[in-house]
């Protein structure tokens, strides 16, 4: 029997990227890899993200987050749903800020409004190894990669990110024109990314605007992606065609991102909804083997 049967859930979404946010607070259990892809097939439960909270490690923090796609793997970073994580923890509060633990370190979390949250998104790593790639690269602003024909490729030199997860943006004049259901399997398993890859393709309308579409790494397609926004907003930047202050446009709304000045965090700042509240029914993990947990 599941460890998770009878637990309540709360589904959720950030700019249409689809959440699931589930408290494990108070409790060892540890999703497994099957666990995670026996939620995200429910019809009720279904998502891009699975957030579950679990008790702190450090003194100075509200909970522990661990960040699911849909295919089971973990993610190391995920905006939309950690803005839905502030809301959870935060909408019977009257606290304005909170702290979380990742696998990749501390986000910083403010409430704007009832249903606006901002998180600090951390550093930009722009170095080759820290990216990663499988090929040492000098500027990453711009790195040697297509699909498509040599003398006419579909995408081409992307620029490279790591926003706690590793991003590629291409630059193109037209979004439409891209297969992105098609290219973004291919490229988000392409052997320069080790760690495989989020792909966006963007297209810059002004200084302060930019229009984005994202294939995500182990969800696939999606309506919104906070990490992606951070990264083209940062890439764009270092080809000096954003300012530090970007409206990110994605299919499912926008997202304002501000790379600060002087100490280099990037802030992302965007709504969230509650869709509903659930319970994890038990004939929902019937079918699941119990894996190891990831490390």
């Amino acid at each position: 029997m599941s460890g998770l049967a009878n637990r309540p859930f709360l589904k959720m979404n950030g700019l249409g990227n689809e959440i699931v946010v589930l408290d494990l607070r108070g409790s060892s259990h540890r999703v497994t890899p099957a666990e995670a892809r026996a939620i995200a097939a429910g019809r009720s439960s279904h998502f891009d993200q699975l957030m579950v909270l679990h008790d702190p490690l450090r003194h100075g923090s509200d909970a522990f987050m661990r960040i699911y796609n849909t295919d089971g793997s973990e993610a190391e970073a995920c905006g939309n749903g950690t803005r839905c994580v502030a809301w959870t923890m935060l909408r019977d509060n009257a606290r304005r800020s909170l702290r979380l633990e990742t696998k990749v370190g501390l986000v910083e979390c403010e409430r704007k409004d009832d249903e606006t949250f901002t998180v600090d998104m951390g550093t930009p790593r722009f170095a080759w190894r820290e990216i990663p790639l499988a090929e040492e690269f000098v500027d990453t602003r711009r790195i040697e990669l297509q699909i498509g024909p040599i003398d006419a490729p579909i995408l081409h030199t992307p620029s490279a990110v790591n926003m706690g997860n590793p991003h590629a943006i291409f630059w193109v004049e037209d979004l439409e024109a891209i297969d992105l259901a098609r290219t973004g399997p291919l490229l988000e398993n392409h052997p320069i990314f080790p760690q495989r890859a989020n792909i966006s393709i963007a297209r810059v309308m002004d200084r302060h605007h930019v229009r984005l579409r994202v294939w995500e790494r182990g969800a696939g397609l999606t309506r919104a992606c906070g990490s992606a926004a951070c990264a083209a907003a940062v890439a764009g930047h270092r080809l000096e065609l954003l300012e530090r202050n970007t409206v990110v446009t994605l299919p499912g709304g926008d997202l304002c991102i501000e790379w600060r000045d002087g100490d280099d965090h990037v802030l992302m700042t965007g709504p969230v909804e509650l869709e509903h509240e659930g319970i994890f029914a038990q004939s929902l993990f019937a079918a699941t083997a119990e894996a190891p947990a990831m490390p």
